[in-house]
């Protein structure tokens, strides 16, 4: 009946492939169990952790059952189907005519913004303790030590500065007689308050699914009621519709206001800015209604540490978001054509007869050569000691007769935006080298280079060159040109592994991130995410090694069996597991050089606010690289107007 055939079959095969194991089983076995013990302990450790259950699983056991194709396929489905719709919905506004006189909208409806819950008093068996006694504090003062509770494991409450400045706020806060008893920050006891407050974190990480599911209607809700605005009748995503809840100050670096009290925003310190007044919270009024329609913000208020203006905006996908964008990069695009002559007039205003012009020139050629930021962009003592290049000072730059064999070097050496420092040794040309001595001359360390230019006066300048043209259009139109001449070189002797192709694309990516100093802090958890993926790549190349042994013992019984079928339909089995085996070796050795290469490099900044987004769409469609590995789905629902507009033979 043919089933003791089939089962012959079998029988021969499993003797096969048992044959091809065992001299590679043997000859492995040593390396194999050393490796073994290597890793024990790092198993047996990942074991616990996983066996053990979640409050949620003991409580609810979850069966796993595996889908099957047709569910697959019908899930694949009704992806495409609602990606379909949504962009069958979507405002295509970049099709539509521009309105004229700066005007942005012509009708704009919201609820204003979200605000944070009232604080409420502490439970009666958590206790704030000065001196050793416990000490009941009004609600003002209590909800301002708890701030400062909720980062005792952080190392910012060990600095003096975050320290001082927190508790002269705080004080600020406290009654009369609150005031008179707490007069030392270290005889200050909140680990009660502390260990509430970790209580908390940790309950809301083992909330049970129904819990999760409930907080998620209720957050969807606030989302639909205050995250949505009706821009010309048309249904637009707000951006940061929650106002932030009060709080202390961080900021970046050492900053000197570190430590000082966000206080809270109440709609008395709102200004709404739409077409229909919205309804402000009960027992509250607006400080200001406006109908501007020349600005883009929905409601705006001043924060009380640095005295900024905050903004509510629409969401990046937004139309006037948008709109924003493409006009920037247009201008940049614009620069592409007369650049070579704005190079040429700043060349000649080095050697001009007035300081003031040749200070621009000179500030200008730093802009375009090195993408420095302009400065001048904050008051006085508002923030950290940042500066931008139109704001350098003497101690900030050295120069260098020769220095490693170059000629007239520039050492830099300021903090830049975020207090993110700015280190470099640049080799200029001798005049601008000559115009920088001239400049320090007759200075102290703490003067300005540039004692005769400012940002509103180079921006005026480059204007006249060119309508719409600012510092920040020459800083995005070096990004973007770099990032299409890196992709020309890097995508050259390229093959069709995709992997190659996108680390291609970040290593292009990462060199306009150098160009602008985009820096970022090394993860604290990227030594153990590069252990553990250097593991999988030593356990990848075993499973290599093993394939290609049972390989060629399966061609030896190919060449003794010539004529047997089975052996060849075994040989290409074999085949196809050695490749796969390369493929996904040589995924995640990419993935590791791509990981250890942007370990201190931010490549996001740049990709979102720097570089022209038909550059990436043009390099996909011409290496046929989906663009959902460059762009995630809100980045491609932000340049929305570049993905519908833009041909495979766009050129920046």
């Amino acid at each position: 009946d043919g089933e003791e055939h089939k089962g012959g079959d079998k029988d021969r095969e499993a003797e096969i492939t048992n044959k091809l194991c065992f001299g590679t089983f043997y000859n492995g076995l040593t390396d194999c169990v050393n490796h073994l013990l290597c890793k024990l302990s790092c198993f047996c450790g990942a074991v616990l952790i996983s066996q053990k259950p979640r409050k949620e699983e003991a409580e609810h056991p979850v069966t796993t059952k595996k889908k099957s194709k047709e569910e697959i396929e019908a899930a694949k489905a009704l992806k495409i189907k609602k990606r379909e719709e949504e962009e069958q919905q979507r405002w295509r506004w970049w099709e539509e005519d521009k309105y004229e006189d700066g005007i942005k909208w012509k009708f704009l409806e919201h609820r204003g913004p979200f605000f944070p819950p009232e604080y409420q008093h502490l439970p009666d068996n958590v206790n704030f303790y000065y001196n050793g006694k416990v000490v009941k504090l009004g609600l003002a003062a209590e909800e301002v030590a708890l701030f400062f509770a909720q980062m005792l494991d952080h190392e910012y409450t060990t600095k003096d500065v975050f320290r001082n400045n927190f508790f002269k706020d705080w004080r600020k806060e406290m009654t009369l007689e609150e005031r008179v008893l707490i007069s030392d920050l270290n005889k200050c006891d909140f680990r009660e308050l502390h260990t509430m407050h970790k209580e908390k974190v940790e309950a809301r990480k083992v909330m049970s699914k129904e819990e999760k599911l409930v907080m998620k209607g209720t957050n969807q809700k606030i989302v639909e009621e205050y995250g949505f605005c009706i821009l010309d009748h048309h249904r637009e995503r707000i951006g940061n519709f929650k106002i932030e809840p009060p709080g202390l100050f961080r900021g970046r670096g050492e900053h000197p206001k570190q430590g000082m009290l966000k206080k809270r925003i109440q709609p008395e310190d709102v200004i709404i800015n739409c077409s229909c007044i919205p309804e402000p919270p009960a027992g509250h009024h607006w400080k200001e209604v406006r109908h501007d329609n020349t600005v883009t913000w929905l409601a705006s208020w001043t924060e009380n540490v640095q005295g900024s203006c905050k903004y509510v905006m629409l969401n990046p996908s937004s139309k006037l978001k948008g709109e924003k964008d493409w006009e920037k990069y247009e201008v940049a695009r614009r620069l592409k054509s007369c650049v070579n002559g704005i190079r040429q007039q700043y060349q000649q205003d080095i050697k001009s007869k007035q300081m003031e012009t040749r200070q621009r020139a000179v500030a200008l050629y730093f802009i375009d050569k090195l993408a420095l930021r302009a400065g001048n962009e904050k008051e006085e003592g508002e923030t950290a000691d940042t500066v931008g290049c139109c704001s350098l000072r003497v101690e900030h730059i050295t120069l260098h007769d020769l220095l490693e064999d170059k000629d007239c070097v520039v050492e830099f050496d300021f903090l830049g935006k975020d207090c993110i420092r700015y280190y470099n040794k640049v080799p200029v040309t001798k005049r601008v080298f000559k115009n920088l001595k001239l400049f320090m001359k007759n200075k102290e360390p703490g003067d300005d280079l540039f004692d005769r230019l400012n940002t509103c006066l180079l921006n005026k300048h480059l204007s006249s060159l060119l309508p719409g043209l600012t510092a920040k259009v020459f800083r995005t139109f070096n990004a973007s040109i770099t990032l299409q001449e890196q992709l020309q070189q890097l995508t050259l002797l390229l093959t069709d592994n995709p992997a190659e192709k996108l680390l291609s694309y970040n290593r292009a990516n990462r060199a306009v991130a150098v160009l602008c100093n985009h820096q970022r802090v090394p993860p604290k958890t990227f030594d153990q995410s590069m252990a553990n993926l250097q593991s999988k790549i030593d356990g990848r190349r075993e499973q290599l090694a093993l394939a290609k042994s049972e390989l060629k013992l399966a061609k030896k019984e190919v060449k003794a069996h010539s004529s047997d079928s089975k052996l060849q339909a075994v040989v290409e089995r074999k085949k196809k597991a050695v490749q796969r085996c390369e493929e996904q070796l040589m995924k995640m050795e990419v993935q590791a050089t791509n990981r250890e290469e942007n370990k201190q490099i931010a490549l996001g900044t740049s990709k979102l606010n720097y570089l022209d987004p038909r550059i990436s769409v043009a390099w996909c469609k011409n290496m046929e690289v989906p663009l959902d590995k460059i762009y995630n789905k809100s980045q491609r629902d932000k340049f929305a107007w570049a993905v519908d507009m833009t041909g495979a033979d766009f050129i920046f």
